[in-house]
């Protein structure tokens, strides 16, 4: 993937913005892989202003508190990743994406070790080099995984129903308002 320097992602925004393309004809105009590519710089720049397009140096490590709530915003509402990110000032969507995947498959302890990119230690001396948990921890980290999955689902049934509710609703307000206007049709 091609790095771009800051002053070319500078001036192909100000292009934009100054109106001179579309995404399309300025990745063209410029040789950018992607119209996407700009669409992105475009973003970024009016969220972040300058510093939104520059590399960064060094990775950003974020709170886990940061990370869950990033992740239940995602999860409970219909924001595309990127989306979640501008609300947060997260400057990388795919942090989110990877988030959400080692929440699922760890929980919340897959989310304390990733301040954003994976670790170069191999897997089999990072697992020698942690102790493992005694039995009865692990009875009762089930035992909270369980009640956290049976919230989940308790969530997500209590969110459809209310949705149901609601169109339902819809649907005989809709339905009144026809029939009384049908109702003054006839009366005249």
């Amino acid at each position: 993937m091609p790095k771009y320097s800051f002053e070319l992602k500078l001036q192909v925004v100000n292009d934009y913005l100054k109106g001179k393309g579309g995404y399309k004809f300025l990745a063209k105009q410029y040789r950018i892989k992607s119209s996407s590519q700009v669409k992105q710089w475009v973003k970024l720049y009016k969220e972040f202003g300058e510093e939104g397009l520059k590399r960064k140096r060094k990775n950003k490590t974020y709170p886990v508190q940061t990370k869950l709530d990033a992740i239940e915003c995602y999860l409970t509402s219909e924001l595309s990743y990127w989306e979640v990110s501008l609300l947060f000032k997260i400057e990388n969507p795919s942090l989110i994406a990877r988030w959400a995947s080692e929440f699922r498959k760890d929980g919340i302890n897959g989310l304390s070790g990733i301040p954003g990119r994976p670790s170069k230690m191999s897997k089999e001396k990072s697992r020698s080099s942690s102790k493992k948990p005694r039995p009865e921890e692990l009875s009762k980290i089930k035992e909270l995984e369980k009640q956290v999955r049976y919230l989940q689902i308790e969530n997500a049934y209590l969110k459809e129903l209310r949705r149901l509710r609601l169109k339902d609703t819809h649907k005989r307000t809709n339905g009144s308002q026809e029939s009384s206007t049908a109702s003054e049709d006839t009366s005249n």
